[in-house]
């Protein structure tokens, strides 16, 4: 690639970009100099490896790299044999953990970024060699007291000798026979000799070397002579530090040229981790996505931002080539988006081929080109005194002369900067001689012919960017397949350029130009409208589809409540039968014992009366729903029990039925609109009601709400403790349902575990507000009455 066209198309800012991301500068020199390759496979290396980051960097606490500095040239001085600087081994020690923090965060398991673990698994780890620079040295200016025994005590000799020398001063400048000759009582320190200020004139009185005199000549600071042989000392040690130091560094540099060259490897690895990681932070920082690539030249562009614009008001673009044509002429009105379309697509394909994801969506597929042409904006050279069209001509000729099928040329304003007649043949020629070519090019322009001329090519497509007439402000939205119109009569009018003055412009056209314009209009007009229809429809299927799953769900949701009603009913029915078989089987037994004792007659007749009426109380069954052949009703009024037919259910009629036959009935806690012609009038029975108390039977008191009768009463009694807190559940269910605010638990009195275990499941029941034993003619201990939410 040229770096002319790098420049053009803005690669090189987002190369800026991407140093930015980087932790390092030998990352951020690899960064300032990527550039786009045209080898398929070496781009698919790249992006897969970007992918990788972006994963990484999604799921790692925090970023795998930590800061490192170029050591190369400290690595050459240590395998010459050269003592290092405290900043070198320190930058030496940064440089060892950040290879070890990098191998220890991306060598794991993961089998979903391979290609960065195994880059990573190349770097080496000192780990002891590290830590003992680390040890040694606190900061480029300071070398710790721990990096040798013999440093160490050294550097306690220093401290005595200058706690002697201040103890000494610190007497001399006290005492009434010295403290008169000095200019202030202060202890300094001049050419590393603790000194005191003496007046100039008492010199003779105060022996002892003098080091440095102030700049009026009125001070002398004199060393005095009883801290003369201390300070000798003091230098010595001073002197055997400064050697212990050296020979530490030298120590230290010795331990790490033997290993000078796994560590520039080290650093090449970093450098590469540095710049694939900054790659994953610039996509993620653009939401970039990863492309589909391909030899073919295809492209194809799912909503995509131009990176150097603000995200906040960029306008995303579709935009494909490379199937059914490999030209694409775009027009439109100046400043309407065509040049940052043009650029769009350049830059995203040289960032593609840099490994780097453009920020578009899912879907979006670059073709891996050989080269990148592109003439775009004013190229004027003043120095050669060439003018913008002669300026363009030249890029031109040399896009022909040097391009190849594989290549992709962009062209702004192709033709322009001359006779609008010439430019737009020139401009038809070179295209032809492209798409001959079948190679994929791209380029904007304002010439109708160019816009007819893609018309009626094969292999050559129209795309414009729209521009709003009514506030004469551009969209920036790409349309492929649709021309664009000339806007300048309607710009005319108005910014207010007279009506004459545009009436007389128009008759100026040819009658073909007229036409032409005409049906550009009347293309984009139906556009428009095929657009908001589209929006409208898939509203309305949006809608059509949110209405379905509701319906879908309130079946689904009455075919639960009836397939529950009909286990309950089940459930209920075989409790009450079998409540029946055990009393009629205990009424037989006591008639058998009565049976040859005629004394007690009486009761022989009680017992079968007994028997009677719980056969009778089995036999009476309220209607449940209409008998076969009925027909709608013809007429319905305010109360009526009917049976649903399409809900299986029964309901009470609320209103008269309207103009349209439709009827508003409860069912349940349900209340619907049903047409007359799905209800079947349900007629009641007087049999099935009971006139007094009915012995034997569990659930004595029912509530009919329309679709089932629903108990206020359940017996529990001769069930297991984990057999009746189903029931329990179902029924607080169903009574919850029926709106019921108060209903009754038969668990009996018995050992109290059933009752127990019954109230600890009621503490925890959401149904449930309160509950209490019953009271004296509710059944005292042998009842819970529960009040429900």
């Amino acid at each position: 690639m040229k770096e002319r066209a790098l420049r053009v198309l803005e690669f090189t800012k987002i190369r800026a970009m991407l140093a930015e991301q980087t932790v390092s500068p030998l990352g951020q020199a690899l960064a300032e100099a990527l550039k786009p390759s045209n080898s398929y496979d070496l781009v698919r290396l790249l992006h897969e490896e970007t992918e990788e980051a972006v994963v990484l960097l999604t799921v790692l606490p925090q970023h795998p790299l930590t800061p490192f500095e170029d050591i190369r040239a400290p690595l050459q001085l240590a395998k010459i044999g050269s003592a290092l600087s405290p900043r070198a081994l320190l930058d030496v020690a940064a440089g060892m953990r950040s290879a070890r923090a990098a191998r220890q965060a991306l060598v794991t398991d993961r089998e979903n970024t391979p290609r960065v673990t195994a880059l990573a698994s190349r770097l080496n780890t000192f780990r002891d060699i590290e830590e003992e620079i680390n040890n040694a040295i606190i900061s480029e200016d300071e070398i710790s007291d721990h990096a040798s025994s013999a440093l160490a005590d050294i550097r306690r000799h220093i401290r005595l000798c200058h706690e002697r020398v201040r103890d000494k001063l610190n007497s001399l400048i006290h005492s009434s026979s010295t403290s008169k000759y000095l200019q202030d009582a202060l202890i300094t320190q001049r050419n590393d000799r603790y000194v005191i200020p003496v007046k100039a004139e008492a010199r003779q009185f105060v022996p002892g070397l003098v080091h440095d005199q102030s700049a009026s000549g009125a001070t002398l600071f004199i060393e005095p002579m009883a801290v003369v042989e201390i300070g000798n000392d003091l230098k010595q040690r001073l002197a055997e530090e400064r050697r212990e130091i050296e020979r530490i560094l030298q120590a230290l540099s010795d331990h790490v040229a033997p290993y000078a060259d796994s560590l520039m490897t080290n650093l090449d690895i970093l450098a590469q981790l540095d710049l694939i990681f900054s790659k994953g932070k610039l996509s993620r920082m653009m939401r970039g996505v990863q492309p589909k690539l391909n030899r073919d030249g295809r492209i194809r562009i799912v909503r995509g931002r131009h990176p150097l614009l603000d995200p906040s008001t960029v306008v995303p673009i579709d935009l494909w080539m490379g199937d059914m044509f490999t030209t694409l002429v775009i027009t439109g009105p100046n400043t309407g988006g065509k040049t940052v379309t043009l650029k769009t697509v350049g830059l995203f394909t040289l960032m593609a081929q840099a490994g780097l994801q453009p920020p578009a969506d899912i879907g979006t597929e670059m073709a891996v080109f050989e080269r990148v042409f592109a003439d775009i904006g004013d190229e004027q050279s003043i120095e050669q005194s060439l003018s913008t069209f002669s300026a363009h001509m030249t890029n031109i000729v040399d896009i022909l002369q040097n391009v190849t099928p594989d290549a992709l040329t962009l062209f702004d304003e192709l033709g322009a900067g001359t006779d609008p007649t010439e430019g737009a043949a020139l401009a038809q020629v070179i295209l032809r001689t492209l798409l001959q070519r079948r190679i994929r090019t791209l380029a904007t322009t304002h010439y109708s012919e160019l816009k007819a001329f893609a018309l009626t090519t094969e292999g050559v497509e129209n795309a414009s960017v729209e521009f709003d007439v009514e506030t004469l402000r551009p969209t920036y939205r790409l349309t492929i397949g649709v021309p664009g119109k000339s806007n300048a009569f309607e710009i005319s009018r108005r910014l207010g350029l007279p009506s004459d003055l545009i009436d007389e412009a128009k008759a100026s056209l040819s009658r073909d130009q007229v036409r032409f314009e005409d049906v550009i209009a009347n293309a984009e007009y139906h556009r428009k409208i095929a657009e908001r229809e589209r929006v409208l429809a898939e509203e309305a299927r949006t809608e059509m589809q949110k209405l379905r799953d509701q319906a879908e769900t309130l079946r689904a949701s009455l075919e639960g409540a009836k397939e529950k009603a009909l286990a309950d009913a089940k459930r209920e029915a075989r409790r009450v039968l079998e409540s029946a078989k055990q009393e009629a089987d205990a009424i037989v037994s006591q008639l058998r014992k009565i049976r040859t004792d005629s004394s007690h007659p009486a009761e022989a007749e009680q017992l079968r009366q007994r028997l009677r009426e719980g056969a009778d109380a089995l036999s009476d069954a309220p209607p449940h729903s209409p008998t076969p052949g009925d027909g709608p009703p013809e007429s319905l009024k305010v109360g009526d029990t009917v049976f649903i037919t399409h809900l299986n259910a029964k309901g009470r009629v609320l209103e008269k039925p309207n103009a349209r036959s439709e009827v508003w009935v409860q069912a349940g806690a349900l209340r619907l609109s049903v047409a007359m012609n799905t209800l079947r009038l349900v007629k009641s029975g007087g049999s099935g009601t009971d006139k007094g108390d009915r012995p034997a039977t569990r659930a004595r008191a029912m509530v009919d709400i329309g679709t089932r009768a629903v108990r206020t009463e359940l017996d529990l009694r001769g069930l297991a403790l984990d057999e009746a807190l189903p029931e329990v559940d179902s029924f607080l269910d169903d009574a919850v349902l029926s709106a019921l605010g108060e209903v009754s638990i038969i668990h009996g009195k018995g050992t109290g575990t059933l009752r127990s275990g019954i109230q600890s499941h009621l503490k925890r029941h959401p149904h449930v507000q309160e509950y209490r034993l019953g009271k004296f003619g509710e059944g005292e201990s042998g009842v819970t009455i529960v009040k429900l939410r």
